[in-house]
């Protein structure tokens, strides 16, 4: 499928892919959602509550490494050590890397070193990106996932359900209900109905939140035993 890179509503560029008319992060602002979806909602308040000084998270989509980015820049000033899986079904091409600019938008001298190194960091080994900051980046779908009680927050930002409902099911839902330990939580851009249910029916429990800008709601779940 063709796919070109388009700046968002707040400056900052993603990749959109026409025939889907889906794009890898918010047209109203790629960094905004970033921020609030997964910062403001799931980073802050899971360090906030748990007082952890190291945490494990997995992402959903590592796509961009966007959100790999905001999170190590949040963690990084909380004096927090993260260790990031990214799981991964097609990787972006490192073309399309090149030309994204959230490094420029961030204007954070330190982010240039650290977007590079998390790309050509190669896959399926842990790599120490910074003495706080390791990851992993795993090449699959995420239908192979099968961890047990690994993660500490999980963001799950894969594609829409309007475009691949088969990543928003109960078996999708279930399987990062397994990966997640007690009291961890999984954010998400999405609120629909559909998703909320299957969250419900693994044993989850779920808020409503306010969405970020051009998004009425998002969705936070917790596994609560």
């Amino acid at each position: 499928m063709k796919r070109e890179i388009i700046i968002t509503g707040d400056g900052s560029s993603t990749i959109h892919i026409p025939e889907w008319n889906e794009q890898y992060h918010s047209k109203h602002g790629a960094l905004q959602e970033a921020k609030h979806v997964f910062i403001k909602t799931g980073l802050i308040p899971y360090i906030s509550s748990s007082h952890k000084t190291e945490i494990s998270i997995l992402e959903i989509g590592f796509g961009t490494g966007l959100n790999a980015l905001v999170t190590w820049e949040e963690a990084s000033a909380q004096n927090t050590v993260v260790k990031y899986t990214g799981v991964e079904a097609y990787p972006v091409a490192q073309e399309e890397v090149d030309k994204l600019n959230f490094v420029e938008v961030l204007e954070d001298s330190e982010a240039e070193n650290f977007f590079k190194n998390i790309h050509s960091s190669e896959w399926e080994n842990e790599v120490e990106i910074t003495p706080s900051f390791k990851l992993i980046k795993q090449q699959k779908f995420f239908q192979d996932i099968d961890d047990d009680q690994l993660y500490d927050l999980i963001y799950f930002d894969a594609f829409g359900a309007r475009v691949q409902p088969e990543l928003w099911s109960v078996e999708i839902f279930k399987k990062m209900f397994n990966a997640l330990k007690n009291n961890g939580i999984l954010v998400t851009y999405a609120a629909k109905g559909s998703v909320r249910r299957a969250m419900l029916e693994v044993g989850f429990g779920v808020e409503r939140l306010p969405g970020p800008p051009g998004k009425r709601e998002m969705l936070r779940a917790t596994k609560i035993i």
